[in-house]
């Protein structure tokens, strides 16, 4: 008999261990209303650029939309304005389920995906341009490249890669700064396990690209930025912008091509926490937390960065 009782609980604990371990179970999301969002401040304009997990995609078959940022052009402050959202982020999808951010656009479609950041950070933002990873590439090349300075954890990660020696200039060795070309720029952008930061940093990656881009840009004729429109216009995948908005958007950018690049990230370190949802590790978000750092992000002048 003692044997049985044993044997029955060596086995019912052998399933107890071989169980897996339970999912956080998310806490709720309060949005906004998308009718009760304010119109957007006099002269503030918003355009969601994404950019697919697909060097070669399909429009009609998106991937995931793991480069997410929000530009802002505001012309009566004279301010450009780059927020990043990390792709692991939680939000309410258009089904009223919780889950992860850069799967909207695949399932929803990109207007779905604006809608969603709208209401989650209670700002309009009804205009997209989406790209995939080549079409950044053939962009980046055509501005003649990007310079970047990289870590020592960046270099050896980047020398793992199957870079060719022409994709940077110099090769790349150590840490240093680097004359980085559109397939190796769009790597560098992707990093997320080197020098720790993960996806963080990974934003972070994507908005220096973006902001030392507009740097090289300071000195640009109109006739060149028209140029750079039509390039970035035969190198987009979707938009829901037409010929005469984008021009208009372009003499925007233009317009501001002498500010400084001011960039956010949502989330700050405040307003996270990791948590195991659906069988990922994903981010919850304190969306309440950061509404409220991005409404002071749009008012104020001050310039928020990652720490290094």
């Amino acid at each position: 008999m003692m044997k049985r009782i044993l044997s029955a609980l060596m086995c019912l604990l052998m399933l107890f261990t071989a169980l897996p371990a339970m999912a956080d179970q998310p806490q709720p999301i309060e949005t906004i209303p998308y009718e009760q969002i304010p119109a957007n401040a006099n002269g503030q304009y918003h355009y969601l650029l994404l950019c697919t997990d697909s060097w070669k995609a399909k429009a009609h078959n998106l991937g995931n939309t793991d480069g997410i940022v929000l530009v802002t052009l505001d012309t009566r402050a004279h301010r450009v304005m780059l927020t990043s959202i990390i792709r692991d982020a939680l939000v309410q999808r258009p089904d009223g389920v919780i889950g992860r951010i850069n799967y909207i656009a695949k399932n929803y479609g990109p207007e779905a995906l604006c809608k969603v950041i709208s209401q989650h950070l209670n700002v309009r933002v009804e205009d997209y341009i989406l790209f995939d990873f080549g079409q950044i590439a053939r962009i980046i090349d055509h501005l003649g490249g990007v310079d970047i300075k990289v870590s020592a954890a960046e270099a050896s990660y980047l020398r793992r890669y199957p870079l060719e020696n022409h994709q940077t200039k110099p090769a790349m060795r150590n840490a240093g700064t680097y004359k980085f070309y559109g397939r190796a720029a769009v790597i560098y952008m992707r990093i997320r396990k080197a020098g720790g930061g993960g996806d963080f940093m990974r934003t972070q990656r994507v908005r220096t690209v973006l902001s030392t881009l507009a740097d090289q840009c300071r000195e640009i004729t109109y006739d060149q930025a028209k140029t750079l429109l039509d390039v970035i216009t035969e190198n987009t995948l979707l938009t829901n912008m037409n010929a005469e908005e984008l021009v208009t958007a372009m003499d925007r950018a233009y317009s501001l091509r002498d500010c400084t690049i001011e960039e956010l990230r949502i989330p700050q370190d405040d307003a996270v926490h990791p948590i195991s949802y659906a069988g990922m590790s994903v981010q919850e978000l304190d969306w309440n937390m950061c509404r409220e750092d991005f409404s002071d992000y749009l008012a104020s002048s001050w310039l928020v960065m990652d720490e290094e």
